[in-house]
């Protein structure tokens, strides 16, 4: 081997001066290690067949030398140098998650100390915490042995090679490569209602009352929440409550809701036999859960108004025949909303994660009473998000995840109506260092975005294999059961960076033709080659992510890396978030039919307003929303918490108003969900400062 000067890349990525005495001392050692002689010429011989080149790996070094002990005779020395090898590799690891260990416990919160996939839905920084940040870079390595394998044998070495190198020059990014769990599920509780979770390994039986329901649906989310790893919407949740109160106290209830049923000495009314089923089921599913690594599980629940109801359940059955009742399930929807608003003033409760489903004609909403219900309810400081569509062949099912529903798609086998859609797997392209590097090296952004975006469609797929092959073993009853159709989960193709990336180009942000024709090309290539690769069985999308982790990292890396970075978090927005130029109006038509086409997955506008605004004022934004085309939206109002007594206001307020503390906290969005501001990690912290909230002036905009 001829020397040279060349920079090799070690296993944390850092890049340093090749040393051939380093190479030598090993080799002698292994040598010396089997007490086998050693010379010069034998040194020459080994160091003969090795092949040393620019940002060659550690660990390719390493091969090289094994193999070329091996092409020599050497085998006890080949075999001594990879138990080495071994042994250090095993010390190294174990350093670095004592390391980890000693960083984490002095890290101001879990999502701080967190060193992948922070999370500020992990409330709280324990031992239980701890025992689930351990072995997520073991799972990384796992996950990415299964997923390069598996492109090996579909689409060559060269192809896996090149996944492995996005990834870790962070031109892509696998979300939620920590679990072996697929990503997020709207179900169908069908099969439950039918048969309890024995389907699923569960031993509860079916229910058959309002009690069995709610103590029974609690556990068959956390059952299904632990196979996972992102949100499980259930949407035919009240719908079913609504079912079973029925069966109790009859199809009228709702009118009777004051009627004493209970003889008890708590002479309990309809209602409040309702409101303690609520306080069961939401208390229970707020709580950490191991299965979660300590935090709770991410769900979602649907309002639907009237006619996005009928569309989507119209041809529901229960299993003894009966359609549901949409008097019962109005009154349900709203006593449901009501409570937990405020509920919300007594606990930080984070979910469910609320979705209010509108069906729109002609500029508004075609269900008025729904459309004031939904005014109403943001007037009262409920936080919540709103989807508003044109017709029911999509729907929102997570804080930004957006499927569409073939033929509404709900018919189940057994004639229910399932809404067994979500995302299997979700894989994100860092749109700013793809474009800035492609304008750099003088190519057309377009056509090696065109690479990229083809290679994450291959990718997918052979996720999407290997999710077969785990469920020809069994390993998903999930899908076995019926609670998901695997045929009708997407493989997602996440963007972030979007904005970034057309700021380095020169492209003002804000609603002009120039911006709006950036993003169109963008994303419409993206959902030309999801539909290339759309099949019978492989269904693509396109979602703006949430980004509560990878948007801080994507900037961070980006920045040492040498790329222009103009913030230290890329947002999930088309517009720059901490712009104060920009009214409401404006960001509702960035949100709107013409930026959102091609984003088919999914994006949501957060209004951040600074105070509440008034029934009618949250109405007329309903229209320009139906107006614009704008589908997923949700407005932000800090809300007040006291560190001193507890008082939580719907306020953003700088003193508690009980004890007139000002040792306060807030909880707001960190995206999808609301969280303590303190919760959050430190970058993330830094981000929500900047954050641009409206007072007064844009109230002038949507007074008529």
């Amino acid at each position: 081997m001829e020397s040279k000067l060349f920079s090799i890349t070690k296993r944390d990525g850092q890049k340093v001066r090749f040393s051939l005495d380093k190479i030598m001392n090993a080799i002698i050692k292994a040598f010396e290690s089997v007490n086998e002689p050693v010379d010069l010429t034998v040194l020459s011989k080994v160091l003969a067949h090795l092949d040393i080149h620019e940002d060659i790996k550690v660990e390719e070094i390493q091969n090289q030398v094994e193999e070329s002990l091996m092409k020599e005779g050497f085998y006890h020395v080949a075999k001594s140098f990879m138990l080495y090898r071994q042994r250090h590799t095993e010390d190294r690891e174990t350093m670095e998650k004592l390391n980890f260990l000693v960083d984490y416990c002095q890290a101001e919160n879990a999502a701080t100390g967190s060193k992948y996939d922070a999370n500020a839905n992990v409330e709280h920084k324990n031992i239980a915490t701890l025992i689930g940040e351990l072995p997520k870079a073991s799972f990384i390595r796992l996950n990415r042995r299964l997923l390069t394998d598996r492109i090996k044998k579909m689409y060559g070495k060269e192809l896996s090679t090149k996944y492995i190198d996005l990834l870790n020059k962070h031109f892509i990014y696998k979300n939620d490569e920590t679990s072996l769990a697929n990503y997020c599920a709207s179900i169908t509780m069908y099969p439950w209602l039918i048969g309890g979770t024995a389907s699923i390994g569960g031993n509860s039986t079916a229910p058959t009352n309002l009690k069995s329901f709610c103590g029974g649906f609690a556990n068959m989310v956390f059952m299904v929440s632990s196979m996972l790893s992102g949100a499980c919407a259930t949407p035919e949740f009240l719908m079913y409550m609504n079912y079973f109160i029925g069966l109790e106290y009859g199809k009228d209830y709702w009118q009777n809701a004051d009627k004493v049923v209970d003889l008890s000495l708590k002479n309990r009314t309809i209602d409040k036999v309702i409101t303690d089923c609520f306080e069961q089921i939401v208390y229970t599913l707020n709580q950490p859960t191991g299965a979660r690594n300590y935090q709770a599980v991410f769900w979602n629940v649907a309002y639907y108004d009237k006619y996005y109801f009928q569309s989507l359940f119209g041809e529901f059955y229960f299993p003894d025949g009966s359609q549901p009742d949409w008097n019962g399930l109005s009154w349900l929807q709203k006593r449901f909303m009501k409570w937990f608003n405020k509920e919300r003033t007594k606990a930080v409760l984070t979910f469910p994660v609320e979705t209010m489903a509108l069906l729109t004609k002609d500029g508004d909403c075609m269900d008025k009473e729904w459309g004031d219900f939904t005014a109403e309810m943001y007037a009262e400081g409920h936080s919540f998000f709103t989807y508003m569509s044109d017709n029911a062949d999509s729907l929102s099912s997570c804080c930004r995840l957006r499927n569409e529903i073939q033929d509404n798609g709900f018919s189940y086998t057994l004639g229910a109506g399932g809404v067994s859609t979500g995302s299997k797997s979700v894989l994100t392209i860092n749109l700013n260092r793809c474009i800035q590097y492609a304008v750099n090296n003088k190519m057309v952004y377009t056509e090696f975005l065109s690479e990229i975006i083809d290679l994450c469609h291959k990718v997918q797929i052979a996720y999407n294999e290997n999710l077969k092959e785990l469920q020809k073993s069994g390993m998903l009853p999930l899908f076995d059961a019926g609670y998901i159709n695997i045929s009708r989960q997407y493989l997602t193709i996440g963007v972030n960076g979007l904005v970034e990336a057309a700021e380095f180009l020169g492209i003002k942000i804000s609603d002009n033709p120039e911006y709006l024709r950036y993003v169109q090309t963008v994303l419409g290539l993206i959902e030309k080659y999801n539909k290339q690769y759309r099949t019978k069985d492989l269904l693509f999308n396109c979602e703006m992510i949430p980004a509560e982790n990878v948007g801080v990292k994507h900037s961070k890396w980006d920045r040492e890396d040498g790329y222009f970075v103009p913030r230290d978090c890329y947002n999930s927005y088309f517009y720059i978030v901490e712009d104060d130029s920009l009214n409401i109006i404006d960001k509702f038509k960035m949100h709107g039919a013409p930026y959102i086409e091609h984003l088919t997955g999914g994006s949501a506008l957060h209004m951040n307003l600074e105070e509440h605004l008034t029934t009618q004022q949250y109405r007329n934004l309903l229209k320009v929303a139906a107006k614009e085309g704008c589908n997923y939206f949700t407005f932000n109002i800090p809300n007040t918490i006291c560190n001193e007594c507890g008082t939580i206001d719907k306020r953003y307020i700088k003193e508690c108003p009980h004890c007139h503390s000002r040792n306060v906290d807030y909880m707001t969005r960190i995206i999808g969900y609301l969280k303590r501001v303190s919760n959050f990690s430190e970058p993330r912290q830094e981000e929500a400062k900047r954050r641009f909230y409206y007072e007064t002036e844009p109230k002038e905009l949507i007074e008529t």
